[in-house]
């Protein structure tokens, strides 16, 4: 059980960045509930979706797996750096608007992203015969917890940035992205 919370610690490290990301551009107590749920069924699902699909394309995504989640997350981080942009009036100052992580649409992209190298996990569970829905609901607990950490130290960055907190949201994400593809995440 110890190498499936070491596992887990180290899959939530991406989603507490992106919960930082996400909590600089303000959220309330609705858009908390919406990340932790997210997250956690993303971050539960896919080790057993990846059990299920099978040896071979576990590992076809597994070397894919940094890319595709890099990919999206960067995609998702110049899409709100396009939104901070485009919502920057004259004078620099932001309207205020429902921040980045607040549409569900962009929070499921992020969700899918931040887990989908959890296929190659769930493989990799089953041929160390670790108990796979024993360590889909940790891994699940541990990406809510780290999520939820993350969008409170965002949320207490985001009050110290002022109304750039969708820019500085949108740059993390791309950060996050970029760590995974390096492979630091």
């Amino acid at each position: 059980m110890l190498v499936v919370l070491l596992v887990a610690l180290s899959l939530g490290l991406s989603n507490l960045a992106a919960s930082v990301g996400i909590g600089i551009a303000g959220v309330d107590a609705r858009t908390r509930l919406r990340v932790g749920v997210i997250f956690g069924l993303f971050e539960t699902g896919m080790p057993i979706l990846g059990l299920l699909l099978g040896h071979s394309l576990a590992a076809t995504l597994g070397h894919a797996a940094h890319w595709i989640g890099a990919v999206l997350l960067i995609g998702t981080g110049a899409y709100a750096l396009i939104q901070a942009t485009r919502s920057q009036d004259g004078n620099g100052a932001e309207h205020r608007g429902a921040p980045d992580g607040r549409h569900a649409g962009r929070l499921l992209i992020t969700g899918l992203a931040l887990s989908i190298d959890n296929l190659a996990v769930g493989f990799a569970l089953g041929t160390y015969h670790a108990n796979v829905l024993a360590a889909a609901i940790v891994i699940g607990a541990v990406s809510v917890s780290m999520s939820l950490a993350g969008l409170e130290l965002g949320t207490r960055l985001g009050a110290r940035t002022g109304g750039r907190g969708e820019l500085i949201g949108g740059i993390v994400l791309i950060g996050v992205g970029i760590a995974i593809a390096a492979g630091a995440l």
